[in-house]
């Protein structure tokens, strides 16, 4: 009795093992987009930190992705039980704040002369030959600044994942979300590692080794500028796709048009979504960046007033 009730125990876990496996698979194919964009930003939010800082900043910025997910997870699973209505509403919420920030970024880049753009370059010049302090102030700063992207896009990881296992009983749900939260946090913080240091192992090679390797080397040091770069604007682009990808998902009248567009598209079925993502991304993050600023004169007049 003891024997096939052993049996039958490892049998069940064996069934949920398989089960977990699976979905997991299928999860993480499903977030492979958002695993991209999340490794375009997070590169991205890196850039300006001192050299031999990088990796410091990398490694706070995982750990508080890891905390991101550590508060997601158990959420996920407790609106999944008790409020699984609510889901769309916190991931609009959550687009629409990436609209705004990657609009805010344009609008900074764009509304503003060269002269100022210079000055804020020669700011962000002189703060890190400054003190310890101001190094530390801006290196907080930067890793806030990581974080609270991160979680907007590890809640999309995550309520995606959550989509992909809302049918399965709940030790499921606890082993594919877990599982994934995981994985993407090693895999993009890893990634981010090895692209901030690619300068740092060009040089190393460079200096090193036959003259392949050395020319592999200096290839590699004209290729890391460019390289940031690339990925500074895909993490902008990033911001609208995404974030207008889950308002478009999550309003009726907007998908039906993105699905409409999609077929009037024909064979280019999969480049009319993206670019009506992009665009109600661009039209949110426009009315959002409006909305605050009108916020903030209000009140700062509210303010005047008062202490008049």
């Amino acid at each position: 009795m003891a024997a096939s009730s052993l049996l039958a125990l490892i049998d069940d876990i064996a069934t949920i093992l398989d089960d977990v496996a699976l979905l997991a698979k299928v999860a993480a194919k499903k977030t492979t987009g958002v695993l991209g964009d999340d490794l375009a930003l997070n590169a991205q939010q890196v850039a300006g930190v001192a050299a031999e800082r990088e990796l410091p900043v990398v490694w706070a910025v995982a750990k508080g992705s890891m905390l991101n997910k550590a508060i997601l997870v158990p959420a996920a699973l407790a609106i999944s039980a008790w409020a699984p209505w609510a889901v769309t509403p916190l991931l609009m919420l959550g687009g629409a704040f990436l609209c705004f920030e990657g609009f805010e970024k344009l609008a900074h880049k764009f509304l503003h002369s060269k002269d100022e753009l210079a000055a804020d370059h020669q700011a962000l010049s002189a703060a890190a030959l400054a003190p310890e302090q101001d190094l530390v102030a801006f290196e907080r700063d930067k890793i806030k600044g990581a974080i609270r992207t991160d979680f907007i896009l590890s809640a999309e990881i995550i309520a995606i994942t959550l989509g992909t296992v809302a049918q399965s009983p709940f030790m499921t749900q606890l082993l594919v979300l877990s599982g994934i939260a995981v994985a993407m946090t090693v895999g993009v913080y890893g990634l981010v590692a090895g692209i901030v240091k690619l300068d740092d192992a060009g040089l190393y090679l460079s200096q090193r080794g036959g003259a392949a390797t050395q020319a592999l080397g200096r290839g590699l040091l004209a290729a890391a500028p460019w390289l940031m770069k690339a990925l500074a604007l895909a993490g902008t682009v990033a911001m609208f796709l995404v974030g207008g990808g889950i308002l478009s998902h999550g309003l009726p009248a907007l998908h039906h048009l993105s699905e409409s567009l999609a077929i009037a598209m024909g064979s280019l079925s999969w480049l009319g979504p993206v670019l009506f993502d992009g665009a109600v991304g661009l039209v949110a993050g426009a009315l959002c960046l409006a909305a605050h600023s009108a916020f903030v004169r209000l009140k700062a007049r509210l303010g005047g007033q008062t202490l008049a």
